[in-house]
């Protein structure tokens, strides 16, 4: 199981960092998956943000995201982080953070197995 934190309501140019953490019985075994960060804008559809592979050393971004947002993970935390910096208006939407067993890092959302349950961010122009 996944859970995503950390959204919230900030002003254009503002930063936030978001988090995904692995939870319940078999929450040790994000350490060998990779992690995708998606996101949901009102009326559109699921959009590839950014992943990470298993050990961290691989990383893929959306264009409209690199070089503003920053993809890490935290093995020994059992945690994935997405920090966005410079954020825009346009990237107003739930964030859902998703896992692949099979070490995918992948922009295709079907790739991924399990998903946390999203959490909203809100940028104000």
């Amino acid at each position: 199981q996944l859970q995503a934190f950390g959204g919230g309501l900030v002003k254009s140019g503002d930063s936030l960092t978001l988090v995904c953490a692995a939870c319940g019985p078999t929450f040790t075994s994000i350490t060998t998956d990779a992690v995708g960060w998606f996101r949901q804008a009102p009326g559109k559809d699921l959009e590839f943000v950014a992943s990470i592979g298993w050990n961290g050393r691989s990383t893929y971004y959306a264009d409209s995201v690199r070089g503003r947002f920053t993809i890490s993970r935290d093995n020994t935390k059992y945690t994935v982080s997405l920090e966005m910096n410079n954020l825009e208006p346009e990237d107003t939407a739930v964030y859902y953070c998703a896992s692949d067993p099979s070490g995918g890092t992948g922009s295709n959302s079907g790739g991924y197995d399990y998903w946390g349950q999203g959490t909203l961010v809100t940028v104000s122009s």
